[in-house]
C-alpha cells in the first residue's frame, strides 16, 4: 500500500490546503511555511519530524522556483549581486540544515519573537520604506551588506525556515534600498539557492516523502500563481500591508508558542 493510500483524506485535504496558502503568501512577502509547516506536522504527528521537514523543503523549493521565473520575467536583477548573495545563503543553509539535529529551536524562540516585534515597528512607523523611490546603495555595498543577509537568513532557513522570506524581504528593503516588491522578487530567487541547500541534505538521507511531496508541490505551484497576479496587480503598498499582516501572524505564532504552549 503507497503512502497516500494509507494516509486518511482529511489529512491530505489539510496539507493541500495549507500548501495552496503558503504559496500564495510565499509568491507576495514570503514566510509560507508559517502555514505549510505547522499544517504538515498537524497531519502527520507520528511521522519522523526530519522526513516531514524533508518534504516541506522539496515541496516549498517547487513554488518557489516557479514563483522566481515569473518575477525574473517582471524585474530587472543586478545577476551579480544575486549570485552573491544567493550563493552565500545556499552555502549557510546547507551548514544550517546540518546543525538542525543539534540545535533547540525553543532556545532560539525568544530570539526570533524579539526580532519579529522589531521588524514589525519598523515597517510600520517608516512609512517611506520600501516605497518606489530607491535609494542609492553602492554595488560595493550591496555584495558585502547582501552577502551577509544572505549567510544568516541561509542559516535560519537550513535550520528552521518559518519567515526566512520575511527577513529576506526586509533585509533587501531596509539595508539595500530595494522598495517591496523588488525585494519580494529577489527574495524568491535566494530562497531556492536556501531550499537547494538544505535540501541536498535530505535528499541524501533519503528523509523526505515523495508522494506527499508532489502533492503539496502542485498545489504550492497553483498559490504562488494566483500570489504573483496578485502582487503585480496591486503593485508596492498591497505587498507592504500584507508584509505586515504576515509578520504580525508570525508574531502571534511565536508568542504563543512560548507563552502557551507546554
Amino acid at each position: 500500500m503507497s503512502f497516500l493510500e494509507s494516509t486518511s483524506l482529511l489529512s491530505l485535504i489539510v496539507v493541500a490546503v495549507c500548501s495552496f496558502l503558503a504559496g500564495l503568501i510565499d509568491a507576495l512577502v514570503g514566510g509560507g511555511g508559517l502555514i505549510q509547516l505547522p499544517g504538515l506536522l498537524l497531519s502527520f504527528p507520528k511521522t519522523p519530524i526530519t522526513f516531514l521537514m524533508g518534504t516541506n523543503k522539496l515541496a516549498a523549493l517547487a513554488g518557489t522556483s516557479i514563483s522566481a521565473y515569473q518575477y525574473g520575467k517582471r524585474v530587472v536583477f543586478n545577476y551579480k549581486v544575486l549570485l552573491a548573495i544567493g550563493l552565500s545563503a545556499a552555502l549557510f543553509s546547507y551548514i544550517g540544515a546540518s546543525f538542525f539535529s543539534l540545535l533547540d529551536i525553543n532556545l532560539l524562540r525568544p530570539l526570533i519573537l524579539g526580532i519579529l516585534v522589531c521588524m514589525f515597528f519598523y515597517t510600520m512607523f517608516k512609512k517611506e520604506l520600501g516605497d518606489n523611490n530607491e535609494k542609492e546603495v553602492s554595488f560595493k555595498n550591496q555584495l558585502i551588506k547582501g552577502s551577509f543577509i544572505g549567510i544568516a537568513t541561509g542559516f535560519y532557513d537550513g535550520f528552521f525556515g518559518p519567515g526566512t522570506g520575511s527577513f529576506l524581504v526586509l533585509g533587501f528593503v531596509s539595508v539595500l534600498g530595494f522598495d517591496f516588491l523588488k525585494a519580494s522578487a529577489y527574495a524568491k530567487v535566494v530562497n531556492c539557492f536556501t531550499g537547494v541547500g538544505a535540501l541536498i541534505l535530505f535528499v541524501k538521507a533519503g528523509t523526505f516523502i515523495l508522494p506527499l511531496a508532489i502533492l503539496m508541490a502542485i498545489c504550492n505551484i497553483t498559490g504562488n500563481m494566483v500570489g504573483i497576479r496578485l502582487a503585480f496587480k496591486n503593485g508596492n503598498a498591497f505587498i507592504r500591508k500584507a508584509f505586515l499582516l504576515l509578520v504580525f501572524l508570525l508574531i502571534v505564532r511565536y508568542a504563543y508558542d512560548i507563552f502557551f504552549r507546554n
